[in-house]
């Protein structure tokens, strides 16, 4: 099982790593240098950084801004979860991109060149399905909170999502909350599938959340006068809770996992997240 298993992730990782150099070789990224980062933590990215002048509109006409966006996607959503917040974040600015978003998609190609020849890996001891839960708490220019979580199975990342929230929260409380509700639907839906494909699910799937009071309000099942304007669909993590499917716990912000998809981080932090998101060496 153990040789089978090798085989199957050094298969998966030479289609990848593949996949990353015809991308490359595409776009004619294939001799840039590597970086260690996929976003830039110190150059903020907004609307008004779309073009100008005459000529700099011509320029991104003749860029093959969304393509190269497009082409980031499969990774993303299928092997690259380190990558899931910057590609959505330059995908925001395709109708209108300028010089700095464009700098932003090369910084993300930079990046592959460093991480292609890592793959997504799996423990040999079972752990179990555990999920994470995080917020950014508003820092972009369009004031919504992103929305992130990652599940691990055996220790390996099988499903993970980086995206805006649909409201404007109060508080930070409040988007912590609402990202734990749409961790939860993840979490129903992979218990589900693991229980029919596998084996039945008995025990509540941990979730880590780092908010304290996003915990209490959604463990209390008490509604509060700063809490009242919360949706009835976002309550959602209450009835998992104590339906028993999900179990929140603690989980301090350097052991957050789900930190790297909602924000863009220095280069220390990227390399200990992705590796604990399972991306290492095949």
């Amino acid at each position: 099982m153990k040789v089978m298993r090798d085989r199957i992730v050094r298969t998966i990782s030479f289609s990848h790593e593949t996949y990353i150099e015809s991308i490359l070789a595409k776009y004619n990224f294939a001799n840039f240098k590597p970086c260690s980062i996929p976003m830039d933590p110190n150059t903020p990215l907004s609307a008004s950084q779309s073009p100008k002048t005459p000529t700099e509109a011509t320029f991104m006409k003749n860029t093959p801004y969304r393509e190269a966006v497009g082409s980031l996607m499969h990774l993303a959503v299928g092997t690259w979860p380190d990558i899931a917040f910057a590609v959505s974040t330059v995908a925001q600015f395709s109708a209108n991109p300028g010089m700095a978003h464009w700098d932003a998609v090369k910084c993300i190609y930079c990046y592959l060149v460093s991480t292609k020849k890592l793959a997504l890996t799996f423990r040999s001891r079972k752990q179990g399905l555990e999920g994470f839960s995080d917020a950014d708490g508003a820092s972009q220019e369009h004031r919504h909170a992103v929305s992130s979580y990652a599940f691990l199975l055996d220790g390996g990342a099988v499903s993970w999502g980086s995206k805006k929230q649909e409201l404007v929260t109060l508080s930070t409380m409040e988007a912590e909350y609402v990202a734990a509700m749409h961790a939860a639907k993840e979490a129903i839906w992979l218990r589900c599938f693991i229980s029919e494909v596998f084996c039945l699910l008995i025990k509540p799937t941990v979730l880590h959340c780092n908010n304290q009071s996003a915990i209490a309000l959604a463990q209390s099942g008490v509604f509060h006068a700063r809490t009242k304007h919360i949706d009835i669909c976002y309550h959602f993590i209450r009835f998992s809770v104590d339906k028993g499917s999900i179990s929140l716990v603690y989980c301090p912000t350097d052991s957050m996992i789900t930190d790297t998809l909602t924000k863009p981080l220095p280069s220390l932090k990227v390399k200990h997240f992705a590796s604990a998101l399972s991306l290492r060496s095949a």
